[in-house]
């Protein structure tokens, strides 16, 4: 039987995807980067995934868990599979060398001269790859937070949106560091835009492959150790990521100003909700 909530953890979890061609569009169209709003953005997204992760998800995995098994067990499991995560993750980001990488955080000043095209310390075909290896690292980061969105959602849609706009907005500067390299190096604006948008569909495709694997392992158990590496796989990229980039792309303060509203937003609908 199919989960009933499966078609609106499938459109939270595309959405979250095409986010990434938001960023290609911006990175086009913009003559140049809001550095500070990309900043506050990634704080704000890092303070929802991190309190939501503590505060909601891992504590439902336990709870979930705990239909299962009693004790100290469904605590134990929760801690592996949170860990777990992160090392699944992380796993991901060691095979990814650190030049095409999406987690490795680039200046303003460097995302500038590519965008006005001065100084660019590479040449055109340098640039075309760094574009299309950019493209498939993002795709291979986004199939495990596809699956993520995807599970949360399911579970607890009230709790997958909030997940699935947290990851759109990370998203974002992922799609750009696909779509201005390709541009510059071929001139082709469709061409690039393409590229930072189909990089992002590997989160429906994370999803759609994660559902046909586990559809039939959808139990209190199996949700319990899923919710658990999600909230490891989410702090991770938080930590990783979206708090460095946070801080690269503008000021300490700035940072730590989305970090706090991104929690405090995020504890309000938990209370509303």
């Amino acid at each position: 039987m199919l989960p009933s909530n499966m078609s609106i953890a499938f459109f939270i979890t595309l959405f979250a995807g095409l986010a990434t061609g938001v960023g290609g569009l911006i990175a086009l169209v913009a003559k140049k980067t809001n550095t500070k709003f990309l900043s506050a953005s990634l704080g704000f997204s890092a303070g929802v995934m991190i309190f939501v992760s503590f505060v909601e998800i891992y504590p439902k995995s336990v709870e979930s868990i705990s239909a299962v098994f009693q004790g100290q067990t469904p605590q134990l499991i929760a801690t592996i599979g949170f860990f777990g995560g992160m090392l699944f993750i992380a796993m991901i980001d060691k095979l990814v060398p650190d030049f095409e990488n999406p987690h490795t955080m680039h200046s303003e000043k460097e995302i500038e001269a590519v965008q006005h095209n001065e100084e660019l310390p590479r040449s055109t075909g340098d640039l075309y790859r760094m574009g299309m290896m950019s493209a498939i690292a993002i795709a291979i980061h986004n199939f495990p937070e596809g699956l993520a969105t995807f599970t949360a959602t399911i579970q607890d849609p009230s709790l997958g949106i909030p997940i699935g706009v947290a990851i759109a907005i990370h998203n974002i500067p992922e799609g750009i560091a696909v779509a201005i390299p390709l541009y510059y190096s071929t001139g082709n604006r469709k061409k690039a835009f393409f590229y930072s948008l189909a990089s992002g569909l590997a989160e429906p495709f994370g999803a759609f492959v994660g559902f046909l694997l586990l559809s039939q392992f959808f139990n209190d158990l199996t949700f319990g150790i899923l919710f658990a590496m999600v909230a490891g796989i989410m702090v991770f990229i938080s930590l990783d990521e979206l708090l460095p980039a946070s801080e690269e792309y503008g000021e300490h303060h700035v940072s730590l100003y989305g970090l706090i509203s991104g929690m405090l937003v995020m504890a309000i609908s938990l209370i509303v909700l």
